[in-house]
């Protein structure tokens, strides 16, 4: 399999050290069009790919093209590189608000994906959701889950759920680094120094999502597990109902997915 990155930012570099460090594909298979010369020399150098200012020397021979470049330039990118694609090739958008028909309007009769990364693929801990435009095969969705879950965990779902997923996961990271931080103000008010309230809080929320993911039980029963009755954990608790903290995320997930749904339209 070779692949192509249209789009060299950190997004593209998470995926390459995914698919290097795992060794799913060699870096001579791995090519990045990036229009900055900078740019396209630090992956060179950094990862040994195949890096270049423009995509149309290599797009021909590629299996599948990832398109990661800012919505605003997604169109125009999508228009230069369309002629070039094979036509068994698939072409797999990480663009926000980029549908899957409009992805087909513009790519004819090229197989399409739609995929909602997060930013923590950068560390290998991503989250990505996927979604199969209409001429996309089993072939096509083997390669991009084996490519995605190099850098994380990978979800298919319907078209219509992308805006919830963007909502819940493509935001979320900025939700937990919000609690990351709170977390350890409040270490700081309790008198810890702010390096090791804030690695105390960080590995907290590391520690507590690989439970729930490791274990598979549901969060409430996990958290009961930490809740001694009359203890520190259920005063702590009481403070968070009062103050609405488990409905405040709640509405932030919906506020960003409705967003999400009006930077498609």
């Amino acid at each position: 399999m070779k692949l192509a990155l249209i789009g060299g930012g950190m997004m593209a570099e998470a995926v390459i050290a995914g698919v290097l460090r795992e060794e799913v594909l060699p870096s001579e298979a791995v090519f990045v069009s990036e229009h900055k010369a900078a740019r396209v020399e630090e992956l060179k150098e950094t990862y040994g790919v195949q890096a270049f200012c423009s995509a149309q020397s290599f797009l021909g021979d590629m299996d599948v093209v990832i398109l990661a470049v800012k919505p605003n330039a997604a169109e125009a990118a999508l228009l230069e590189i369309r002629g070039a694609l094979r036509s068994d090739a698939v072409l797999v958008s990480i663009v926000a608000g980029l549908p899957l028909p409009k992805l087909e309007a513009l790519l004819p009769g090229q197989p399409v994906i739609r995929v909602m990364p997060n930013t923590p693929l950068a560390v290998g801990e991503g989250m990505s959701a996927y979604a199969l435009g209409s001429r996309a095969g089993a072939a096509h969705e083997e390669a991009i889950r084996t490519i995605l879950a190099a850098a994380g965990k990978v979800v298919c779902v319907k078209e219509s759920l992308m805006d919830a997923v963007t909502g819940l996961s493509g935001s979320g990271p900025a939700f937990a680094f919000l609690v990351i931080d709170a977390l350890a103000d409040g270490g700081v008010a309790a008198g810890l120094s702010r390096k090791d309230a804030r690695l105390l809080a960080a590995q907290t929320l590391l520690g507590s999502a690989k439970m729930a993911l490791d274990t598979g039980r549901h969060p409430d029963e996990l958290r009961d597990q930490v809740t001694s009755p009359a203890g520190t954990t259920i005063a702590g608790m009481r403070v968070l109902e009062q103050r609405a903290v488990r409905g405040a995320f709640l509405d932030a997930v919906l506020s960003a997915t409705e967003k999400s749904k009006s930077l498609g339209e």
